[in-house]
């Protein structure tokens, strides 16, 4: 389990292909602190360590991973938000986030407002895929609050912290990103689902 709250950016610093899988290495001032087998959200998705030499650490992508999130298409150099699993009885700051991503969106929009931005997001539509204003929504790994909740998009606020320490300062018209959504709206859409 995660809280969304970025702890820092790491650099891919290499991509291996092995048959289905991808075997991601990352740079970090975190790698010293962790240990193989320790679960690691990179932009937003849950992978597991495997190696760790010096101030880099290796997590393995299976298919089936690659097939749902944006990790397929990461570059070597490339910044990747980072953030370690919760820890049990610490406050939660942003939202309980699995690292289970549900889909893909792509950015349509960017706006700057006298110091914050508003990134708008398009997603394909899913009985399942939702959001409501004011709710939560985890962005490559961000947990955020909704605004402007629509019924195939919704946007977000940045306030200048989270633009310059993730990487929402990468993100432009096209971009594509990785998306949680609110694990309790899920479980109340399949309730609802089910129901009828």
């Amino acid at each position: 389990m995660f809280t969304g709250i970025i702890e820092t950016l790491g650099t891919v610093t290499h991509l291996e292909k092995d048959g289905g899988n991808l075997h991601l290495s990352i740079s970090s001032s975190l790698s010293s602190e962790l240990k193989v087998d320790q679960s690691v959200a990179h932009n937003g998705v849950c992978l597991t360590v495997v190696k760790i030499q010096d101030d880099q650490y290796t997590v393995t992508a299976v298919e089936e991973t690659l097939l749902k999130t944006t990790l397929n298409g990461l570059k070597e150099g490339e910044p990747i938000n980072l953030e370690r699993a919760m820890i049990l009885g610490s406050r939660l700051d942003g939202h309980i986030v699995q690292g289970h991503v549900d889909t893909t969106a792509v950015c349509s929009r960017v706006e700057e407002k006298d110091g914050s931005w508003y990134f708008t997001f398009t997603y394909d539509l899913q009985p399942h895929h939702i959001t409501i204003e004011k709710g939560s929504i985890t962005v490559d790994g961000v947990s955020l609050t909704v605004v402007n909740s629509e019924k195939n998009s919704f946007s977000v606020a940045i306030i200048p912290y989270t633009y310059e320490n993730t990487r929402f300062k990468q993100y432009s018209k096209g971009s594509r990103v990785n998306l949680e959504f609110d694990v309790i709206g899920k479980y109340v859409a399949k309730l609802v689902a089910n129901s009828q």
